[in-house]
């Protein structure tokens, strides 16, 4: 049963929520793997896997997309339950925060660990590079760029909120914009969905068309494909929050959704392979249109596969998935450089892929796990990062004071 109050607790969101933030860690240690990965990350391996490129594009078609409909599910639900000044006092604590106060630590170790990744490379010496200086054209956020969309994602929610509120007297806008998220999340959302983000894709100058929707974490001025893709699924989460029935009609449909993930799935590798490429598609060509389709298509329909699946088989709490819900934020957070230093370690090691991808990522989640039970959990960094004392007896809060 799909709890409709707004003090339930949905365990199948957490827990989806909290995968999405795993499989993050799980994608970037495979990003060495990659074919041609020497264009874009700081070690490639001398035998590239098409397996893990298989599994990054999988991963990267859907995750992100996923975790931002699930971020304006649960800020929706926050703001019902604690209220305007509650709700931007929690996430100035819980997001505006932690960006600021990780992003430096993170990036001295990230440049640590490519400084030694350049020096292992280059036989114990430092190759000569001039490097741009920091402004807001060039400001590396790193995979905390989700951190910084979601500053931007509140505050505009919030203000179109108020903007409705006041122009909307009789609540006839509103109540049309809920007949319209019922029409567009009926039996053909992903194919529905799939639309503006094709628009955004093909449209986008320079598009890596590979690696979908670009990823804005080298900039303050994030582009328009990112902000329309993932501000999509934002508000797509947000406005269903207001309708439970909505989550039912997801949970029904999860078969559905998932053959049309499979269709937009194979339809992309058909037209694209698994070989990661870093060339920018052929701007409005047919088949970049084509491909943005097949690959919007991919994404949403992967999103409410895994939604309805979720919302239909995880509604019960289980330890271990409670914990890796409540953990999933710091590791996260911290996984980077922890990774990219594996990375290294794994690229001066001969074996191949299959052993050393398990076990460089095994080490890592070991160390980040290890670093969250002992140092972040039941100390004020964890309060912080998870809303409260971590939780035993007491069933635990909302998924919404939970997760970012």
């Amino acid at each position: 049963m799909i709890p409709t109050a707004p003090t339930d607790r949905l365990h199948g969101l957490d827990a989806l929520r909290g995968f999405a933030l795993l499989l993050g860690i799980a994608l970037h240690a495979c990003m060495s793997y990659l074919p041609g990965a020497e264009t874009f990350w700081i070690v490639a391996e001398d035998q590239p896997s098409l397996a893990l490129a298989g599994f990054f594009f999988w991963v990267h078609s859907f995750r992100m997309g996923l975790f931002f409909l699930l971020a304006g599910y649960f800020g929706r639900l926050l703001l019902q339950r604690r209220g305007f000044s509650g709700f931007v006092r929690d996430r100035l604590r819980r997001i505006l925060l932690p960006l600021l106060a990780f992003w430096f630590p993170l990036l001295v170790a990230v440049i640590a660990v490519v400084v030694w990744a350049a020096w292992l490379k280059h036989g114990g010496e430092l190759p000569e590079q001039e490097q741009p200086p920091l402004s807001a054209d060039n400001f590396p956020l790193m995979h905390l760029w989700f951190l910084y969309l979601l500053c931007l994602f509140y505050p505009a929610l919030l203000m179109l909120r108020a903007l409705l509120a006041w122009i909307d007297h009789g609540g006839r806008v509103q109540a049309a914009l809920d007949a319209l998220m019922r029409a567009v999340l009926g039996p053909r959302a992903a194919l529905i969905l799939a639309l503006p983000v094709a628009g955004a894709l093909a449209m986008h100058p320079g598009w890596w068309a590979w690696f979908g929707i670009p990823t804005p974490d080298q900039s303050l001025y994030p582009s328009s494909a990112a902000l329309l893709c993932y501000g999509l699924a934002f508000t797509v989460g947000w406005a269903m929050q207001r309708q439970p029935p909505l989550l039912h009609a997801l949970a029904r449909r999860w078969p559905l959704n998932l053959a049309l993930a499979l269709i937009g799935h194979i339809a992309c590798i058909a037209l694209i392979g698994l070989q990661s490429s870093a060339e920018a598609a052929e701007h409005g060509a047919p088949q970049t249109w084509l491909y943005a389709y097949a690959y919007g298509l991919c994404g949403w329909g992967w999103t409410l596969a895994l939604l309805g699946l979720a919302l239909r088989y995880l509604e019960r709490a289980h330890p271990a998935s409670r914990y890796l819900a409540e953990s999933s934020y710091f590791l996260y957070l911290a996984h980077l450089p922890v990774v990219m230093a594996a990375q290294v370690v794994a690229s001066r090691v001969q074996a191949p892929w299959w052993v050393e991808y398990p076990v460089a990522l095994a080490l890592s989640l070991a160390v980040l796990l290890a670093t969250y039970q002992l140092g972040v959990r039941h100390t004020a960094l964890g309060r912080w990062l998870n809303g409260g004392s971590p939780r035993r007896a007491q069933p635990p809060v909302a998924a919404s004071e939970t997760s970012p």
